[in-house]
């Protein structure tokens, strides 16, 4: 995922010279293909990520559209008011872009661990998430960011995760997106970012999955809430799957979108990592074990 967001952040700055990126001293092995061809649109902010986001917030003052780059809490927790108040409140172009969401860093402690971050940025009101499920989504939502400068929140993997797609897809905020089609209105798995290549594995595994759906939803936000309920009436029953906690996350987003409709409420069942893992080191295939998302637990 990092390399394809690379690989899309270079097209982009190839023909809109508004095109920058800010680093917090992290990134190398992977940025160099941007600083060297835009050497002058390239900053590196240091380890001050307070610094990194109002330093972005200024230059997308002036007309940018700034990718600000760490890895996993350093862009978000570290600087949560200055991408609330210099980013969203004033409705700036700032892609805050995380390396290593959920997991990906399980074995460097959890000052890496990212599985509290959608509950931060969603309550922000401007911002829109973007949790691509493999590389091909990841190109697919820096198209739709570099079309659609707005403050918003680009959370990747860290490398080699596999491509479910075939092609480049359309992501639209809000809609889900078709992986696997299974029998007309009955049960559809709904995952947002890395967690879809764990859940596509099911369908090699077990005979059982060829009638069930699944759906990746890249992009979402506080603003396409309103889009949510008629795309649950659509199926008896969704099993909603994320590599962050219950609380503040993806399951609880779609479970606060269809609320005012309580008949659709049973219909989500929510299959999140669960908090016992705040604490705990090891990598990510464990972590994710640890945390609940066993094909056991996944399947029931």
């Amino acid at each position: 995922m990092r390399n394809a967001f690379v690989d899309e952040l270079v097209l982009a700055a190839e023909k809109n010279d508004n095109i920058v990126l800010v680093v917090g001293d992290l990134g190398y092995g992977a940025v160099e293909p941007f600083a060297k061809l835009f050497p002058k649109r390239f900053f590196n902010a240091g380890v001050a990520e307070q610094n990194m986001m109002s330093l972005s917030a200024g230059l997308a003052s002036e007309g940018f559209h700034v990718f600000a780059y760490s890895i996993a809490n350093f862009p978000t927790f570290r600087c949560a008011e200055q991408i609330r108040n210099d980013v969203d409140y004033h409705q700036l172009p700032v892609t805050v872009v995380a390396v290593g969401g959920g997991m990906a860093y399980g074995n460097l402690g959890y000052s890496h661990h990212a599985v509290q971050d959608y509950a931060l940025i969603r309550t922000m009101p401007n911002m829109v998430i973007a949790s691509p499920g493999d590389p091909m989504e990841v190109r697919g939502c820096m198209r739709y960011l570099v079309a659609n400068p707005q403050p918003s929140y680009l959370r990747l993997g860290k490398a080699g995760e596999p491509c479910i797609h075939t092609q480049i897809p359309e992501v639209v905020p809000g809609k889900w997106l078709a992986i696997r089609a299974g029998i007309n209105g009955g049960v559809s798995y709904l995952t947002t970012g890395g967690t879809l290549d764990l859940v596509n594995q099911l369908w090699s595994q077990r005979a059982d999955f060829q009638g069930i759906s699944l759906h990746s939803m890249p992009l979402w936000s506080m603003q396409t809430k309103k889009n949510q309920a008629q795309q649950v009436e659509n199926y008896a029953r969704i099993i909603t799957v994320e590599d962050h906690l219950m609380d503040g996350g993806f399951g609880s987003w779609l479970l606060e979108s269809i609320s005012s409709q309580p008949q659709l409420l049973a219909k989500i069942n929510i299959k999140a990592l669960d908090a016992k893992v705040c604490g705990m080191v090891a990598k990510q295939s464990t972590m994710n074990q640890q945390g609940g998302l066993t094909e056991a637990l996944l399947c029931e």
